[in-house]
């Protein structure tokens, strides 16, 4: 077969076949009467090997040693190739998500794109505080890409550029709210809890409802900090996770803070002390818990709390009776 109808029905141009021949890839086994190249079925079968693996990413020269070298394995090979191919397919991810995000920021000139991309930069530096000045530049004209934030958000360690990310995306709006609550399914305890917080310092709203879901979380944390920001903003809904803290032992100074807002609100108020009597009552209740119980019930207003303390000042636990009959003289004192 002449190297035309070669070209034809492979689809390797006559000028690639040429090439490969300069290269040693594939020769033709013959020649015509009048010069011409001829090849042979073996030799069509070998052009189609090396568009296969062509196709792979392999080099020519790697096609060659993997055609002529008796002992070459192609494991090792595969190996390097795949490793290529990852680290290609998360630069271009990269590149596509830097595109998109500058696409977001709907810059009017170059000079806003140039903006953007020095905020970007300046979020994934290594120093702390140009991903701070970053987080806290007001750039109005040209704002941080809200996606840029919230990865930032849910990956910073540094306490003060953390505060800086989350003072950003409080003003953000609710997109930034949507893409925090997706963190907080994140597998990683620390990317929930980042979500979390950044999610308490949002602005109420749509906050609230992903607030308010966080609350059946599995993870104690999440649902610590979202019972504390819901407390503090008067969400009854938060009662009885604030409690459970108490109980617990966790951040229970914050959360009988949070219950005294609540109780505000004569209802809740009542809410509350029912509550906090039923832990106390309930014989799994330890008793450095029943403490903090007995303490939480100080800033509740209300006769039934009062009430409770008047039992409890009796009760069999030396220290909650004491505990107990300080209040009263407090709440007496007021």
């Amino acid at each position: 077969m002449l190297i035309g109808e070669v070209a034809r029905r492979s689809g390797v141009s006559a000028r690639m076949l040429r090439h490969y021949e300069s290269l040693g890839l594939v020769r033709p086994s013959g020649r015509t009467g009048s010069g011409y190249r001829e090849y042979s079925g073996q030799d069509i079968q070998r052009i189609f090997h090396i568009e296969s693996l062509r196709s792979l990413g392999l080099s020519l020269r790697e096609i060659g040693r993997a055609l002529d070298e008796p002992g070459f394995t192609p494991s090792a090979l595969v190996e390097d190739l795949i490793r290529q191919t990852r680290e290609r397919i998360a630069a271009e991810t990269e590149l596509l998500t830097r595109l998109r995000r500058i696409d977001a920021a709907d810059p009017a000139g170059w000079e806003d794109v140039l903006q953007v991309v020095a905020l970007l930069q300046a979020l994934g530096s290594k120093s702390a505080d140009a991903r701070q000045r970053a987080a806290l530049s007001s750039a109005d004209e040209v704002p941080v890409p809200v996606e840029a934030l919230v990865e930032a958000a849910l990956s910073e360690t540094e306490p003060n550029v953390a505060g800086a990310l989350r003072w950003a995306l409080a003003r953000s709006g609710d997109r930034g709210t949507a893409l925090l609550a997706e963190g907080l399914g994140s597998p990683v305890a620390a990317v929930r809890e980042r979500a979390v917080r950044s999610l308490a310092e949002m602005p109420e709203g749509e906050a609230d409802a992903r607030l308010r879901d966080a609350l059946a979380s599995s993870d104690v944390v999440v649902r610590g900090h979202a019972a504390l920001a819901l407390g503090t903003r008067g969400v009854a809904d938060a009662v009885p996770t604030l409690v459970d803290m108490i109980v617990e032992g966790r951040n229970d100074t914050d959360a009988a803070d949070a219950l005294s807002v609540l109780a505000s609100d004569t209802a809740t108020a009542d809410q509350i002390t029912t509550r906090l009597v039923g832990r106390l009552a309930d014989e799994a209740t330890e008793a450095p818990a029943r403490g903090r119980l007995t303490q939480a019930l100080a800033d509740i207003p209300g006769t039934r709390a009062t009430r409770a303390l008047v039992e409890l000042s009796h009760d069999v636990d030396r220290a909650v009776a004491l505990t107990a009959a300080y209040l009263l003289r407090l709440r007496d004192e007021r």
